[in-house]
């Protein structure tokens, strides 16, 4: 029936109130969206105590199983546990949809009735193309064999969608593209503009665009006196453990890092207070399957530029709703930046423009009858 309740599980080992990651805020989001809609949502992931814990995030049943207590390896464990799981959930109020994202269905067990959904949020075959690196044989493999046991997929864009194709199979399986969503109904502060503040949201590493923003700053920092650049997010470290900010800081030694801040990561009000305030918001980044934080900004009216590359055509119209800025080329960053500070007028009209494209294309609500029409669909 088209009004019964579904039951939706989604495997991760990502959610806010567990570990940070983009992967478990959209779950949060999109989740807590289906239970306010009447479904039934749970989330099952491995867990670090000696002990299954179980907690109701707004509705959400959360399930952080026991981790491994014997020998053998831990990725074996967690797929018996989490496939046990699943059946107790399944005895009690039938799944109808179990999604993962690309990794997640490779040791799911084929007799779990549901429907098996793969969202393509960047996996390893995608970022292994996107970084230039090698396949690691493993990972390729688990994630081809998740790949074979999907019955659909979805896709936030059409870029993660033919990338990932290239290097998978789809089976001619059902396929669904359908934006990540944003609670759009968030209210405009009434903030005094600060025409000197230049914003970066995001890890601080280098597929990020850090370094080509900072060169990029430091190319226009000569002509507006006053100008300085804020980043707000984690410092990423190397495997030997060096801090990225601190590499930065030594090969680029020449910019003026005494108007570069590195703020760290706040929570989402301070993010979006700051926001607010700034006279243009930059994410240059190399690699994304959506792009979240340059939705964030547009929806506060923030004039943002973001990559011509990968998602970005798909998430802002060129110099209607933002600006599209060739990431590896730190002069057109620079150009992009420059032509927002010196156009406000313009700019801003701009960032109106982004806000209600925000709120027409990523609307939760909207977003989250587009999911289940499509779980109705694959029934």
């Amino acid at each position: 029936m088209a009004d019964t309740p579904l039951h939706i599980v989604f495997l991760s080992a990502e959610y806010p109130l567990w570990a940070s990651g983009g992967v478990g805020t959209f779950i949060q989001t999109l989740g807590r969206s289906l239970v306010a809609a009447g479904h039934k949502v749970s989330v099952v992931g491995p867990g670090v105590k000696s002990r299954e814990e179980k907690i109701d995030d707004q509705g959400v049943n959360l399930y952080r199983l026991k981790k491994n207590p014997l020998p053998g390896p831990n990725f074996m464990y967690n797929a018996w546990a989490m496939n046990q799981k699943l059946r107790q959930l399944n005895k009690k109020q039938r799944i109808n949809i179990i999604e993962s994202a690309e990794l997640g269905l490779a040791l799911i067990s084929k007799s779990h009735r549901a429907k098996k959904v793969i969202r393509l949020h960047g996996g390893h075959h995608f970022f292994a193309e996107a970084e230039r690196r090698g396949i690691n044989w493993r990972k390729g493999l688990l994630e081809k064999r998740s790949f074979a046991k999907a019955d659909a997929f979805i896709a936030g864009t059409n870029y993660v969608r033919s990338h990932t194709g290239k290097y998978l199979s789809y089976h001619q399986a059902e396929m669904a593209l359908i934006p990540y969503p944003l609670q759009t109904d968030v209210a405009l502060t009434q903030t005094t503009l600060d025409p000197n503040l230049v914003l970066f949201a995001g890890t601080v590493c280098e597929k990020k665009g850090v370094r080509e923003l900072i060169q990029a700053f430091s190319i226009i920092a000569p002509e507006f006196p006053e100008l300085r650049l804020e980043l707000y997010g984690r410092d990423w470290f190397y495997p030997d453990g060096k801090s990225y900010i601190e590499t930065i800081q030594r090969e680029l030694a020449e910019a003026p890092f005494e108007r570069i801040h590195f703020k760290g990561a706040v929570s989402r009000d301070a993010l979006d207070a700051q926001y607010a305030k700034a006279a243009v918001c930059v994410f240059p980044s190399h690699m994304e399957t959506q792009g979240l934080v340059s939705l964030e900004a547009m929806l506060l009216e923030k004039p943002v530029i973001f990559s011509k590359y990968g998602p970005g055509p798909e998430t802002i119209k060129h110099e209607e709703d933002g600006l599209l800025a060739d990431v590896y080329q730190p002069e057109d960053i620079a150009n992009k930046i420059r032509w927002v500070l010196n156009n406000r007028e313009q700019a801003d009209a701009m960032g109106k423009r982004a806000r209600q494209a925000v709120k027409a294309r990523f609307d939760l609500q909207k977003v989250t009858a587009q999911n289940v029409a499509f779980y109705r669909s694959i029934q």
